[in-house]
């Protein structure tokens, strides 16, 4: 895996003890994400299924989880 640029939140804020979902593109459809205080640990996804995830967490179809 090449040097990956990984992206924190605006929402996060400066403090470095903030631990926050990052995210970093990869090549072609793929990206990337990992818990900012555990950052060896990636998961590998595409473009195209987390898009459809973040859509339905905002559409409200996990609200049954809570």
């Amino acid at each position: 895996m090449s040097e990956l640029i990984w992206q924190k939140s605006s929402f996060s804020g400066g403090d470095p003890e903030n631990a926050c979902l990052e995210l970093a593109s990869g090549t072609g459809d793929s990206c990337y994400l990992r818990e900012s205080d555990e950052s060896d640990v990636v998961m590998a996804s595409d473009v195209s299924k987390l898009r459809a995830l973040l859509l339905a967490v905002k559409a409200g179809e996990f609200d049954y989880l809570a």
